[in-house]
């Protein structure tokens, strides 16, 4: 049986290496998955399917090669938090960004049950946003 911490840090192992099936494998069939308002993924998303087609699927075609770049790991037990930066172009305009992120997971029963994040929008918004336009 593996802590909450190892996996959510299989998670963050799996997106480093852009393996979508590894990074879904240990949610729980009904997680909830909360991108931050403000955030161009804004929502609450219940299961697999929905947050691949809310979130994933959109940074990936909206975002050249968006990805978190974790800064440290913190152990709660079932509380695990990650620390670390949101990076990327938006495909559209060219800009880059780098955003403060910081994500909240709870883990129970080898499952994850909850996820949530908190980002710098602002960051991400002035990015998607073409020069010249608020």
């Amino acid at each position: 049986m593996r802590s909450p911490y190892q996996i959510v840090a299989a998670h963050y192992a799996a997106s480093d290496r852009h393996d979508i099936d590894a990074m879904m494998a240990d949610l729980a069939p009904d997680v909830q998955w909360t991108e931050m308002a403000g955030f161009p993924c804004a929502g609450t998303f219940v299961g697999r399917d929905a947050i691949v087609a809310n979130v994933f699927a959109v940074l990936g075609r909206d975002w050249k090669d968006f990805r978190f770049e974790l800064e440290r790991l913190i152990d709660g037990g079932d509380t695990v938090v990650g620390v670390g930066d949101y990076v990327a172009v938006h495909a559209a305009t060219g800009q880059p960004v780098k955003a403060r992120v910081v994500h909240v997971w709870q883990v129970r029963d080898d499952k994850v049950r909850r996820f949530e994040q908190f980002c710098d929008t602002l960051l991400v918004h002035r990015a998607a946003t073409p020069p010249g336009r608020c």
